[in-house]
């Protein structure tokens, strides 16, 4: 019974590993700029984006029409505050930079959330567009008039930034940003006009997202879509943006995202929202483009302030702004496990300071909390291994008749009598170890997706925990203590195939850890560390095991010399 637990749990491990590693398809590059893909787009309505390509590099406004209301020369606008660094570009109105303060990108610079290199004929953030082409291409590259002044130094309070933009040929726009300094949220209210006319402008962010490296493989999310409606999120991989590329309802929040960070409007309500995938430039030290994504989102209502939460997937900074984004953190089918964890893992680190140590520190906790589960654990499975030769033998008598004859209900009587006289529950070795397994589950998956360990170093060689190690010092150690474990677990059966398989599955196991998060590696390899530790303790509590033999029927019919009885009735 255990044995085939624990090959199950192996095999659920396994399955995990190699679905991230190989059933997952890694998001799809697109050839040619979203622009230029017209099946990706929604037909032109009142409530969706255009399907010309109004978002171009900057040219000169259209010659027919001159500027009334803004300036000769383009500037930028900076905004600080004690979170972010934010540039604006009169060119457009638009937002050219969002730069985080605590937060670095590979090479050590402040992390861009904007894609400044962005391909040919991609717009900035919070470009506008209507159905009239050759009014988006004003709204995009005209240089509007910046009202009051940049506020200088850092910002404690909201900060507004206004633009404005008007023509003689009717056109008017008007763009207001407010920045709220306490978090990572930016509001923005936008009026279009031609003439008397209100015109319907969806807004688009552009490419994006940041600069996150790929280099992890599949533990590293690319960016993809992601839309809420009543509680429910939906993830929009950019292999499936073709199939249907427009999300319509009324949206608790949407946007992009990738694995530590995500631009989202807040509450749009009843609005449409169209993805389209992008292929970047490659990142310093890789030879293929990025994939990216852009959103352009049509709101159901024109002239409202509009919020968004452009930052990091940090769940007390989303929880403080709307308690449904906690949801944009993927923490899988444990996440009620994976919050409390994460608490207690930052709550240790306040004392360590590094949260490599909190890792091991929080790894002894755990598994000092499931010790009685486990130990209880090992003694029964201590119990079935001292009873297997006579549990075999009893199933050996039974072996040549087919399941289906009514005899072999007696070989399930005789072993259930057998497990009654000798104290033991077959079901008492798996459950306790069935019991711990969603703690190990939640635990991995808090690891893999923390932005906490996103460039948090540990020791030495180890400079980010969310990266895997540079010289698979730790995976190794992991494997090496896996397959110590194994042999000194016991074993309730003697099937030499199914022996040498869980003998194997360690290398499995430090195989797919070469890659994975070496924060990850070293929770496993603490954990085996505990295992083995408490393996010996239990050895010792219980001692050694008492197997009790059988001898075959031929044997047992030999009479004992200087002595009347056999063997059996002198057992008796």
């Amino acid at each position: 019974m255990e044995r085939r637990v624990l090959l199950a749990i192996f095999l659920a491990f396994l399955t995990l590993y190699l679905w991230q590693a190989v059933v997952m398809p890694p998001p799809e590059p697109v050839a040619e700029d979203a622009t230029a893909a017209p099946a990706a787009t929604p037909p032109t309505t009142a409530a969706s984006a255009p399907t010309s390509p109004e978002s171009v590099a900057p040219q000169a406004v259209d010659a027919a029409s001159t500027p009334v209301v803004g300036e000769s020369g383009e500037r930028d606008i900076r905004v600080e505050t004690d979170q972010v660094v934010v540039t604006f570009t009169n060119r457009g109105a638009r937002l050219k930079s969002w730069q985080f303060k605590k937060h670095r990108d590979a090479s050590g610079q402040p992390f861009e959330l904007v894609v400044t290199e962005a391909p040919d004929k991609q717009p900035l953030p919070f470009s506008l567009r209507v159905d009239d082409s050759a009014a988006t291409r004003t709204l995009n590259d005209a240089l509007y008039a910046v009202r009051g002044s940049a506020p200088s130094g850092v910002v404690s309070s909201p900060t507004q930034i206004a633009f404005e933009y008007r023509d003689n040929g009717g056109l008017r726009a008007v763009k207001e940003f407010q920045i709220e300094p306490a978090s990572y949220v930016l509001s923005l209210r936008s009026e279009v006009y031609q003439g008397d006319r209100p015109l319907a402008a969806a807004i688009e962010w552009g490419p994006g997202l940041g600069k996150e490296p790929s280099a992890t493989g599949s533990y590293i999310l690319q960016p993809e879509g992601i839309v809420s409606i009543a509680d429910n999120e939906e993830r929009v991989p950019a292999g499936s943006v073709a199939e249907q590329p427009t999300r319509q309802g009324d949206f608790q929040f949407a946007g992009i995202e990738d694995h530590y960070f995500i631009a989202v409007a807040l509450s749009p309500g009843s609005s449409t929202i169209t993805f389209q995938p992008v292929t970047g430039p490659p990142l310093p030290g890789e030879e293929q483009g990025r994939p990216l994504m852009n959103f352009i989102l049509q709101p159901g209502k024109q002239g409202e302030p509009l919020r968004f939460y452009l930052g990091p997937k940090d769940f007390d900074q989303l929880a403080a702004v709307d308690r449904s984004l906690v949801r944009t953190i993927n923490f899988g089918m444990f996440a009620v496990l994976v919050v409390p964890l994460l608490r207690a893992l930052n709550w240790v680190n306040d004392f360590v300071g590094n949260y490599g140590w909190s890792i091991i520190l929080l790894t002894i906790l755990i598994n000092a909390v499931m010790f009685p589960l486990r130990h209880k654990s090992v003694v029964s499975m201590r119990k079935m291994q001292e009873i297997q030769p006579e549990a075999k033998a009893i199933q050996d008598r039974y072996k040549n008749l087919k399941s289906t004859d009514p005899a072999k209900q007696k070989m399930n009587q005789e072993l259930m009598t057998l497990y009654r006289e000798r104290g033991v529950n077959p079901a008492s070795g798996c459950v306790p170890m069935l019991l711990t397994l969603p703690v190990l589950l939640a635990f991995y998956s808090l690891l893999s997706t923390a932005i906490e360990l996103r460039g948090a170093p540990f020791i030495g060689w180890i400079h980010d925990l969310s990266r895997y190690d540079p010289y698979y010092v730790t995976p190794v150690l992991m494997g090496i203590t896996q397959v110590w474990q194994t042999r000194i677990t016991p074993q309730t059966g003697v099937d030499p195939a199914q022996q040498k398989l869980m003998m194997f599955m360690p290398v499995i196991f430090m195989f797919f850890f070469l890659w994975a998060p070496s924060g990850v590696a070293i929770y496993w390899f603490m954990s085996n560390l505990w295992g083995i530790g408490q393996q010996y303790l239990t050895n010792y509590l219980i001692g050694p095991p008492k197997i009790h033999t059988v001898r075959s029927p031929a044997e047992r019919r030999v009479k004992k010399v200087g002595s009347g009885k056999t063997d059996a009735a002198a057992e008796k």
